[in-house]
């Protein structure tokens, strides 16, 4: 069993947060002490990181608090949860494409800027694409593209 301190460290959450998340039903398997004391055990761990992990993939308290419904509710249930967590792998998987397309500007960025540094001017930049090194050139067209 573990602390509510222990699993704020754990997790690098607030206290508060791991409050409110007793307060709105999410964690329905969590045991307290006969003084009240909240006490985690593994499952309640497990519980937390699937609701990190949906809530860092854009999912709202409310589909999150559905999905802990449906846990409770067993396998009639099934097909929804799989269906939650498609749409968030299909989510996540949209947002890796555009932090892609946002790191090959940076990376085309540096290089422009290291180049502008190097030369005292911008005046190379009429010359792009055709300057570009390989493995720049593969970022701007990403970049642009």
């Amino acid at each position: 069993m573990y602390s509510i301190g222990e699993v704020s460290e754990k997790f690098q959450l607030p206290i508060s947060t791991l409050r409110y998340y007793d307060k709105e039903g999410l964690l329905p398997n969590l045991k307290r002490s006969e003084s009240g004391i909240r006490q985690f055990d593994e499952q309640v761990l497990e519980a937390i990181r699937v609701i990190e992990c949906l809530k860092k993939s854009g999912t709202s308290i409310n589909d999150i608090k559905d999905f802990m419904l449906w846990c409770e509710q067993g396998p009639s249930t099934y097909d929804k949860r799989l269906s939650l967590f498609e749409k968030q792998k299909k989510h996540v998987e949209n947002e890796i494409k555009e932090l892609e397309k946002t790191l090959n500007m940076i990376e085309f960025k540096c290089w422009y800027y290291n180049e502008a540094v190097k030369n005292g001017d911008e005046a190379f930049a009429e010359r792009i694409p055709e300057i570009l090194p390989s493995e720049i050139e593969e970022s701007y067209v990403k970049a642009h593209h």
